[in-house]
């Protein structure tokens, strides 16, 4: 949680100063990326737990629905279509740091891009720029490399060439 607390503040100050993000390196590959993750150790981006996604109001939105155990991105809000990036109903997650002592504030928000300071759009983490696009944590053969992982984790696996998800349970793997 410590280190979770920090990367954040982090990346909090870092916005402010440019529209491009690096974490755990100390720039971003090219101009076309938003946010970039470091290849030099075995970890992933960890999604929002959600158990109500009947408020989820933009395409493309990417949760760890906690009710079915099952990482989703909305296709269409018009439809609320979500697509299962899981395949897996067995997965596992501890809910307890979300319990009622734990109220999210409904304007927290990061946003990174160049109109980031505008944006309107709701999100934990939102890229605001329409030119470039996040590169996720890339680990080599993520399920036998990272050790203890998350629910709702996802990562770019280098072996594979393909996206994977965990649902607390299993991994899954996405490619196009």
């Amino acid at each position: 949680m410590k280190n979770i607390t920090t990367a954040l503040i982090l990346l909090i100050g870092t916005i402010g100063v440019k529209s491009q993000v690096a974490m755990g390196k100390p720039s971003v590959t090219n101009a076309s990326v938003s946010l970039e993750f470091a290849d030099t150790e075995n970890r992933g981006l960890i999604l929002p737990y959600i158990v109500d996604k009947s408020s989820m109001a933009e395409n493309g939105t990417i949760i760890y629905d906690a009710s079915d155990k099952k990482v989703k991105y909305l296709k269409d809000i018009a439809t609320n279509t979500w697509f299962d990036l899981t395949v897996d109903t067995t997965g596992v997650v501890d809910l307890s740091l979300q319990g009622n002592e734990k109220v999210e504030k409904p304007t927290a928000k990061t946003a990174i891009g160049s109109n980031a300071a505008t944006d309107s759009v709701d999100g934990i983490l939102v890229l605001t720029d329409t030119n470039k696009a996040m590169v996720l944590p890339r680990v080599a053969s993520p399920h036998l490399n990272i050790l203890n992982p998350s629910a709702g984790m996802m990562v770019y696996d280098l072996t594979k060439k393909q996206l994977a998800v965990y649902n607390g349970a299993m991994w899954s793997f996405w490619k196009p």
